[in-house]
């Protein structure tokens, strides 16, 4: 019979809860091979037992896990391991994002600032015609674009466009999950007080001039740049800096 999982403390001394426990147990699964992604687990009454938890402690361990995006439960059908794409793994990035203020908001713009530059210059190896099509239109939408929500659904898919020419999923989903909506539209209303939507065009202009031209080095200072003014903008704005 399997020893039930209890609360321990590591060895850094923290204490590790009965669910932390029963999750790193799934995950050591998962990474070991004994649970593909796709499968279907046992169900809750078979998996606590095989591997000596209670039934609540395996549910609040399913729970958590599938809020990570590592399982996902099919009503009717039972709870699998998800495809464990990085999509799946880090959508709750996102969230960090959304609801983020303060030196939080300005540390997530400077970890963009780190990445997206170098995800541009990839991009302006890799991009094509097709592509670009797709970021002129995008561009043409911004800056017709009545309401700042219009416009940042535009500005937003200019960049995932980019950022997807890039090549790296993994890139790909953690810049996404930079990409917050409700900050960026409250950035885009500033500039409409601060009447500077021309320069901000500007900015998405050279990005894609940059791209067209297939310059690699041309592209990652057009959009260091560009990021760079996004961070400039949020050091004066005491509501969210």
């Amino acid at each position: 019979m399997k020893r039930p999982i209890t609360e321990e403390r590591g060895t850094s001394g923290a204490r590790t809860t009965v669910t932390e426990r029963a999750m790193r147990r799934i995950m050591d699964m998962i990474s070991g091979g004994a649970l593909l992604p796709g499968q279907r687990l046992p169900t809750e009454r078979e998996f606590a037992a095989d591997l000596g938890l209670s039934r609540s402690s395996m549910r609040e361990a399913i729970r958590a896990l599938t809020v990570l995006g590592v399982l996902e439960s099919r009503h009717g059908a039972g709870v699998y391991v998800t495809a464990l794409e990085p999509r799946d793994l880090l959508d709750t990035f996102g969230v960090v994002a959304e609801i983020s203020r303060g030196d939080t908001l300005l540390h997530l713009v400077q970890v963009r600032k780190i990445l997206e530059p170098a995800a541009t210059a990839t991009a302006a190896a890799r991009i094509d015609d097709e592509v670009l099509t797709r970021l002129r239109a995008e561009m043409t939408a911004m800056e017709q674009g009545g309401t700042a929500e219009e416009i940042v659904s535009h500005d937003l898919e200019f960049h995932r466009l980019i950022i997807e020419a890039a090549g790296n999923p993994v890139l790909s989903a953690i810049l996404d999950g930079l990409s917050s909506r409700t900050f960026r539209a409250r950035v885009w209303r500033g500039y409409r007080v601060e009447g500077v939507f021309e320069r901000t065009f500007a900015e998405h202009d050279r990005i894609y001039r940059s791209l067209v031209e297939r310059d690699p080095e041309s592209a990652r200072t057009a959009a260091a740049i560009h990021v760079a003014a996004v961070e400039d903008w949020l050091r004066t704005q005491a509501d969210l800096g």
